[in-house]
């Protein structure tokens, strides 16, 4: 029988005891030596490092390389590197199609993956390492359920592209085939901006959803500050995932696990962090997501009374024209960071995955020359809370008869004092109101009405980035509106309003609504409202036929079944401490 590995002071309690020590463990010690591994590493932490590395997205092509760093700083750190794989979907190229009804599933299946193998496997900690847009809620719902010690990695973003010497995103592409269907770019051009647009590998550039969960995961307090910004083929990238790996130790031998740190405090931290630089709205979702995970009391409102004591401070895409890569050249998040803590807008006081506080860890950056100081900051897009660019954050929470649990709109211009009161144009899907959209039938004054999207009804909530961007290029972010059930891209910008809840399928007022109703959307005073009485929306829904599962078999069936509010994060955990 093989020699039981030497004691080299491997805590007791560890989990991964139960598959390494004592002589009935030979065959499992037998099966973890035919990979390579030796005593040393038997007698090590073993951390697990997921990774959901794919060719199918520029966002995680590269996360093999990234993972590698990261297995090499666990390995430098006397820890035993375990890798193993999970799924990704690419929101960019299901944007638009029946597939994208995947997107917010596939949060739900890298959550419960990543549990299962953590859970299976008998790991000590966890790297979590994450590439598109679900990719990263995902690995943060896991690392909470799990509660054992663990740093969160981002992939990285990818830098502009170049299009008649002005940096472009996909965003441009997008609002590019709306522009083309108006008659106002030619074919040929946007042929160009395609070919120009993602150089590279990482996730979408500007402040859209990967981007802002991988800002708001140094907010939350499971990433190292600074650790977000690094594009995706830079070899700071490669400097943060070893570090990674090495915090992945250091966290394990000290058991600080994600109910260490993750507070109120540092979810109020996040909001006010995704709102100050005009972050997606799914980061609403996904926030609720977590706070659920994580048993922390959060509701939609909490965002609205954040946002409403929290300036917008920088100027992004796609509110703005900058990206993550100028964000990361002038200081990156903790820039941010350190400008709401000093205007009193976030906790200092509120724990990291280091150990430190937020204060403290904006501190040891100074200390360490990694965060300039303000006095060497002089971009004139990044504003400071005293003189911001907008007096209120980005995010409003609107309510009102067509939303009695709310929705979720993101201020990306001028529209904060936008009231807007048209005919409402009523589609069942979203395919139906793209091709109202282009074939040109859309009037100032619309207010489009996608309904069937939501997180069951869908199911899914696919992201709407195809209709939003191409009535942008049509020209009409000002004088038309949009509301749905579903959810929007974090590339969306105009006066679009999604998360309406509750939704359709579960006979949410928004299934009641008629062409040529009255909608009203009104920022200032946060209201989303028909012309019509409780008693006349409350006839039509008794009337209306119960809606059918778009789905009954399969992956999609099960979800229109175990979905819930987009008013608390669509979540499926049956352990969440909301009723869903």
């Amino acid at each position: 029988m093989s020699e039981q590995p030497a004691d080299h002071g491997k805590d007791p309690e560890l989990p991964s005891n139960e598959v390494t020590d004592g002589p009935e463990r030979a065959p499992h010690r037998a099966m973890f030596r035919a990979m390579g591994y030796d005593d040393d590493d038997l007698s090590s932490p073993m951390v697990g490092i997921a990774n959901p590395a794919a060719d199918i997205t520029p966002c995680n092509v590269h996360l093999d390389d990234v993972a590698e760093s990261a297995y090499e700083g666990v390995d430098g750190a006397s820890g035993m590197p375990i890798e193993f794989g999970t799924i990704t979907i690419s929101d960019a190229i299901s944007m638009g199609t029946e597939g994208m009804r995947a997107s917010l599933i596939s949060r739900e299946l890298i959550a419960d993956s990543v549990e299962l193998v953590a859970f299976g496997e008998r790991l000590d900690g966890l790297v979590t390492v994450a590439g598109c847009d679900k990719n990263l809620p995902g690995m943060l719902m896991a690392a909470i359920r799990t509660d054992l010690p663990s740093v969160f990695l981002y992939g990285g973003s990818i830098i502009p592209g170049e299009h008649e010497g002005r940096e472009i995103t996909v965003q441009n592409v997008f609002e590019g085939v709306g522009a083309v269907a108006q008659g106002e770019m030619s074919e040929a051009e946007l042929d160009e901006m395609e070919r120009n647009a993602c150089p590279g590998a990482g996730s979408c550039g500007g402040m859209f959803t990967a981007n802002t969960m991988a800002s708001i995961s140094e907010a939350l307090g499971f990433a190292p500050l600074g650790s977000a910004s690094p594009p995706a083929e830079s070899e700071q990238r490669y400097e943060v995932a070893q570090r990674a790996g090495e915090l992945a130790v250091e966290v394990i031998e000290q058991q600080r696990r994600p109910s260490d740190f993750l507070s109120r405090e540092s979810f109020e931290n996040a909001i006010a962090l995704q709102v100050a630089v005009g972050g997606s709205t799914n980061g609403v979702l996904h926030l609720l997501a977590l706070a659920a995970e994580a048993g922390v009391d959060l509701s939609v409102d909490d965002f609205d009374e954040i946002s409403r004591r929290t300036p917008k401070i920088a100027d992004l895409q796609p509110g703005g024209e900058h990206v993550m890569n100028d964000l990361h050249e002038v200081g990156g998040v903790p820039v941010v960071l350190r400008r709401l803590l000093e205007a009193d807008l976030i906790h200092g006081d509120a724990l990291t995955v280091t150990g430190r506080t937020i204060a403290e860890e904006l501190a040891h950056l100074e200390a360490e020359g990694r965060l300039p100081s303000d006095e060497k900051i002089d971009e004139e897009w990044l504003y400071t809370p005293a003189e911001p660019k907008q007096d209120a954050g980005a995010i409003k929470i609107l309510s009102g008869n067509l939303a009695p649990d709310g929705s979720v709109l993101k201020v990306t211009g001028d529209d904060e004092a936008f009231h807007h009161e048209g005919p409402a144009r009523v589609f069942e899907s979203e395919e139906e109101a793209m091709a109202y959209v282009q074939a040109g039938h859309i009037e100032s004054g619309d207010v489009i009405v996608i309904r069937n999207e939501g997180p069951r009804g869908g199911p899914g909530m696919r992201e709407m980035l195809g209709v939003t961007a191409a009535v942008v290029g049509q020209g009409h972010e000002d004088d038309v509106a949009l509301l749905t059930d579903g959810r929007f891209s974090g590339a969306t910008r105009g006066p679009m309003v999604g998360h309406v809840a509750p939704e359709a399928y579960v006979g949410g007022p928004i299934a009641a609504v008629e062409d040529g109703d009255t909608v009203t959307v009104d920022i200032p005073n946060r209201e989303l409202s028909v012309d019509r009485s409780g008693a006349e929306l409350d006839r039509r829904l008794a009337e209306r036929d119960d809606p059918q599962p778009a789905y009954e078999t399969g992956v999609l069936a099960k979800y229109v079944r175990d979905f819930g509010s987009a008013a608390n994060g669509a979540v499926t955990n049956p352990g969440v401490s909301w009723d869903r």
